[in-house]
């Protein structure tokens, strides 16, 4: 796009030139409006890439959660996950406790920091589980790889 404005400039800057006149009003409004379009443009895909950005750290935050939650289950004797009815667990630490998620983390230590979902967009990250699996809900703003938009859940065994 770059590209076609600046050979449509040199090409304006010629053509005066060879005419020896200064440019016109009509040419001025082609320049200004190839500007203007050239800059929507980018505008809009620059948006797009925004918000594949955020899907794409919303599923990475997804799968370190799954990730910290099996290190959880390995780590106890009965092998269960932290058990819980629906919690928004962004901000919260899982560590070793009974509890699992805390506010302040004790020993071991499994994932410091819960990551928080990446605004604007989005909704925050629930998980429940009854010991034996967990879900975790989340929600993409649009298609990335196999996963549609809108609300999605991840299990120990899949991202959905």
């Amino acid at each position: 796009w770059l590209q076609l404005l600046c050979q449509c400039i040199l090409w304006l800057v010629i053509f005066s030139i060879m005419s020896k006149s200064a440019f016109t009003l009509v040419e001025l409004l082609v320049v200004v409006a190839i500007i203007g379009i050239l800059s929507t443009l980018s505008v809009v895909s620059f948006n797009s890439a925004r918000q594949k950005s955020r899907d794409t750290r919303r599923v990475s935050d997804i799968r370190q959660i799954q990730t910290a939650l099996e290190m959880y289950a390995i780590n106890r004797p009965d092998g269960l996950y932290p058990i819980t009815s629906s919690a928004n667990i962004q901000g919260l630490c899982l560590d070793g406790s009974q509890e699992g998620f805390v506010a302040s983390c004790g020993e071991p230590i499994f994932l410091k920091k819960i990551p928080t979902n990446p605004q604007p967009g989005g909704r925050d990250y629930i998980y429940s589980s009854d010991g034996m699996s967990y879900t975790l809900t989340y929600e993409l703003e649009g298609k990335i790889s196999s996963l549609d938009p809108g609300p999605a859940t991840a299990t120990p065994w899949a991202i959905q």
